[in-house]
């Protein structure tokens, strides 16, 4: 009798034309669905009948109550090699595995410059006139070479998003709390003597740390009212490092000239969610990691992480 997989959050209906699942077909079933299930509840209901599960991201909290409730299921696979959202302790206590993929950086760096940039060239508003009828050429753009980025962040994702910078002959500085002069020097960029010093500099700030206790909440009310109100905002790493009602208050009064978006508190975001209507914001539905190269890694190796554990020799194994 074959094991049965479910993959989760196949929106696109990506999954199983991302890889190879062949080799596992005569032993496993898989469950692509396309719907994302919203609660613990829900989440207990449809996996009840699955042994294994791939999860994308830290879309899907996996507590372990959650976990109690899944008597067959035997092994997690989620995409990325770090995972907030599992409880590693319960899944070892109820006897299942837990398995992670490679994911590349390359994805959301190029995406935090596709927002940039159509927020500064006011790339969706002139589309969306020019296909209605409306004016020809409303807005004015905002240039990037001689301007400031400023980075919250120099990880790995953050020194490739200043690169970018730098080519485009942008002055670039960065900040976060363990930030030093040795690692933004390496890079070719300015240390920020602050972050507030950053936000109130900066013609473009943008977002590329992990999400801590020490970066939840980081950007509020007072951070976004240090800003230029010619600036702009982008947030494709964690929603929660920036406030989103303080964000939400800062575009509607136009105290800064916009902000791009890719993360949010609750994903997929509600309909009649304000930030659907938001002024000044560019928006994407979490697309930072969706490339097909990113699903090809993702989905090849959850077959493969699949198949080693059938054969009892796990891969990938988290935490």
């Amino acid at each position: 009798m074959r094991l049965r997989c479910a993959v989760l959050d196949d929106f696109q209906g990506a999954a199983t034309g991302s890889a190879d699942w062949s080799v596992i077909e005569d032993r496993v079933e898989v469950v692509a669905l396309r719907e994302h299930l919203d609660g613990e509840d829900a989440l207990a209901a449809a996996l009840a009948g699955f042994d294994i599960v791939v999860t994308l991201r830290e879309r899907v909290p996996f507590p372990g109550s959650l976990i109690a409730r899944l008597p067959r299921l035997r092994l997690l696979v989620a995409s990325g090699m770090r995972n907030s959202v599992i409880d590693y302790a319960a899944a070892e206590a109820h006897g299942v595995t837990v398995c992670g993929t490679a994911s590349s950086s390359t994805p959301p760096v190029e995406l935090t410059w596709a927002l940039l940039l159509g927020l500064a060239r006011g790339i969706v508003t002139e589309n969306d006139a020019l296909r209605s009828g409306g004016p020809w050429q409303s807005t004015v753009g905002a240039d990037l070479h001689g301007r400031r980025l400023g980075l919250l962040g120099l990880g790995k994702i953050g020194e490739r998003v200043a690169r970018v910078g730098l080519a485009f002959g942008m002055h670039v500085s960065a900040w976060s709390q363990n930030l030093n002069g040795e690692r933004t020097a390496e890079v070719g960029v300015d240390l920020a003597p602050s972050k507030e010093d950053l936000l109130a500099t900066s013609d473009f700030v943008s977002v590329h740390l992990a999400l801590s206790e020490r970066t939840r909440g980081l950007v509020g009310a007072a951070e976004l009212a240090l800003m230029k109100p010619d600036a702009y905002l982008v947030n494709t790493s964690r929603a929660a490092i920036v406030d989103q009602n303080a964000l939400l208050a800062a575009l509607r009064e136009g105290r800064i000239a916009g902000a791009g978006v890719d993360v949010f508190d609750v994903e997929p975001l509600p309909p009649g969610h304000p930030l659907r209507t938001a002024p000044r914001l560019l928006a994407t539905p979490h697309l930072g990691y969706v490339s097909r190269a990113n699903y090809a890694t993702y989905y090849g190796q959850a077959v493969e992480d699949i198949a080693a554990y059938l054969a009892g020799t796990p891969v990938r194994r988290l935490p």
